[in-house]
């Protein structure tokens, strides 16, 4: 029995995973997090260093953030990557671009599930996730499950749903479901 077994076998016991949220500074990692956590969103600032939460969604799920020079230290057994963008800061697109392929060709990342937040469709020029998955390149992304979601961190809209597409496409791979 090979060791990739053995850890599918014990994780298949603990019904967790392990997702790893990222985005370029400002983009509404933590107040996704909280939001989706059900704390109080109105009193977030910059985030320095990194937060970890474990949350309850059909079984414990951990979500983690950290700032860009940290972010190798968090990739060992991610299961899924929450890419998290500000859809309203057109002109750091293509940063958020280049970073998102960047982290894509992480050996550690292979296989991980891809999620991204087109987040703050709430404002006013945002690009809808449609224009996003263009800008982004999303369409070259051979290596990884992926999709996009439009969501609204302020308001919550679409979160969940997210976060449901994540939880049943890492399970489906990690937890063998029928």
């Amino acid at each position: 029995m090979g060791l990739l077994t053995i850890l599918k076998k014990n994780r298949q016991k603990e019904k967790e995973m392990r997702l790893l949220m990222l985005g370029l500074d400002n983009a509404g990692k933590t107040t996704i997090l909280k939001r989706i956590n059900g704390e109080d969103i109105n009193t977030i600032s910059p985030t320095l260093g990194f937060n970890i939460k474990t949350l309850e969604h059909d079984g414990d799920v951990g979500g983690q953030k950290s700032i860009r020079s940290y972010w190798r230290n968090y990739f060992e057994q991610t299961d899924a990557l929450v890419w998290v963008v500000d859809s309203a800061d057109r002109i750091r697109l293509d940063d958020c671009r280049q970073e998102l392929h960047s982290l894509l060709q992480e050996e550690r990342l292979a296989g991980a599930t891809l999620l991204v937040f087109a987040n703050k469709q709430d404002l006013p020029g945002a690009v809808s996730d449609v224009q996003l998955r263009k800008v982004l390149d999303l369409d070259a992304i051979a290596t990884h499950h992926w999709a996009i979601q439009a969501c609204s961190a302020v308001t919550g809209e679409n979160l969940l749903k997210g976060m449901n597409w994540v939880v049943t496409d890492v399970a489906s791979r990690i937890y063998m479901l029928d």
